[in-house]
């Protein structure tokens, strides 16, 4: 088997195990656990505690004492444990510790399933950048096939989501002993400790442009976490009206959610040239006119015909909300700051993004549920103009307060590299 086609198999499986919960746990928390929008916020917000720190720890480990590839497995198997004892507790106290755990073990793999992929290609002759966007992508179809998986197999208000994520996170962990072996990197042991966390990069915070641009970010990746987290419960929710009780909307919204992904597959093609014409400010701003369009079908939005176009418009403009401001955000700073200080910087604006704001987004988000929900029942509509018009506000600020001027020469040949 070639070094390609054993990467690709490592990252569907990367993904495959994210795909499997991220985006219908929410619904069995609320559905079945009968947790409040409150208490699921805590535990999506988990991942974001998590982040702040243990990519940053993890790749100390990878780069002095661990090799990429073992450590990934370590962290793989304890992931399993977490995610098989999540299923079966049912106080949300409890539950916020588990899912600690389990993104303090998962969310630095996603990291360093990037670098061992890097180091594997390079070590082979092949050009990251025009190779590694074909082993990437099988991310994003596991990702897809585990929605579609636990969707059509009933099991988005099941701990068996859950279960099947623990065992393809243990077929993870052993298949891990077959990968080439290779650290994260070439040991760095003369960088200080500060340099290792990635805290040079705050130096960037004597820039007002670049202040801005990671603050927005942050608020984005607040945005972000509301889509992630209400968005199959809201599908699930119309099953309360007798009228759209057997509806596909209701019995498979995985599914229909996985449009969003596909559709993401398309945008991260168009940013290139959005990027070279438009620059970052519009394309960020056309991120923030994507998200209000994201919230605002969503409150008019409903499983009828008419409502059912509405619901799948919402999916199609959710591939340039994320796209717009996540990959274009990485080019940016890849093209805007020193490369002394480039990794340093793309780890800033991820703890930014699926860090603080995850954190933010997963906590508050969950407040305005609960403020909105009367006898169990959520007010669906009034929950997403509110988060519509959270995103409008952000739109308006930021076209007044950042300010940035084209280069055409650092985007004029600018690619993708997944």
């Amino acid at each position: 088997m070639t070094v390609k086609s054993r990467l690709k198999i490592m990252m569907f499986l990367q993904f495959f195990i994210w795909g499997c919960w991220l985006v219908t746990f929410g619904s069995y928390m609320i559905n079945t656990l009968q947790f409040t929008g409150t208490q699921v916020g805590v535990v999506y917000g988990s991942a974001g505690i998590a982040s702040l720190f243990m990519p940053s720890l993890i790749g100390i480990i990878a780069d002095r004492w661990v090799k990429a590839n073992r450590l990934y497995g370590i962290c793989h198997f304890l992931g399993a444990i977490a995610l098989f004892a999540a299923a079966r507790i049912s106080d949300p106290d409890l539950m916020f510790w588990v899912m600690l755990v389990n993104s303090m073990v998962y969310m630095p793999t996603i990291a360093l399933s990037n670098t061992i992929s890097y180091s594997c290609l390079e070590r082979e002759g092949f050009d990251t950048t025009k190779d590694f966007p074909s082993v990437r992508v099988f991310g994003t179809i596991s990702f897809i096939l585990a929605m579609w998986t636990i969707s059509s197999g009933g099991l988005e208000l099941s701990n068996m989501q859950l279960y099947i994520a623990a065992g393809a996170a243990i077929l993870l962990a052993l298949y891990s002993l077959f990968l080439p072996d290779c650290p994260t990197a070439k040991a760095q042991k003369d960088k200080s400790f500060v340099s290792l966390l990635g805290l040079d990069a705050f130096v960037l915070f004597k820039q007002k442009r670049m202040v801005i641009f990671f603050i927005f970010a942050m608020l984005l990746g607040a945005a972000l976490q509301i889509n992630i987290l209400f968005g199959d419960p809201f599908l699930h929710d119309f099953a309360l009206n007798p009228s759209y009780k057997d509806s596909l909307v209701v019995k498979f919204p995985a599914i229909l959610l996985s449009m969003g992904q596909i559709s993401e597959v398309f945008f991260i093609l168009a940013i290139p040239f959005f990027l070279r014409k438009l620059g970052i400010k519009k394309v960020m701003l056309l991120s923030m006119a994507a998200w209000t369009l994201r919230f605002g079908l969503f409150a008019f939005g409903n499983p009828s015909s008419g409502g059912f176009i509405l619901l799948l418009l919402s999916m199609i403009v959710y591939g340039a909300a994320f796209d717009f401001f996540n990959i274009s955000g990485s080019i940016f700073v890849e093209k805007e700051v020193d490369s002394r200080i480039r990794a340093s910087a793309q780890g800033l604006f991820m703890t930014m993004v699926n860090g603080v704001g995850t954190y933010l987004g997963a906590v508050i988000s969950g407040k305005i549920v609960d403020f909105f929900t009367v006898d169990g029942i959520k007010d669906w509509q009034n929950i997403w103009l509110v988060f519509a018009a959270y995103t409008v506000v952000l739109g308006i600020i930021f076209a007044v307060s950042f300010s940035y001027k084209i280069d055409r020469d650092k985007m004029k040949n600018l690619k993708i590299s997944a």
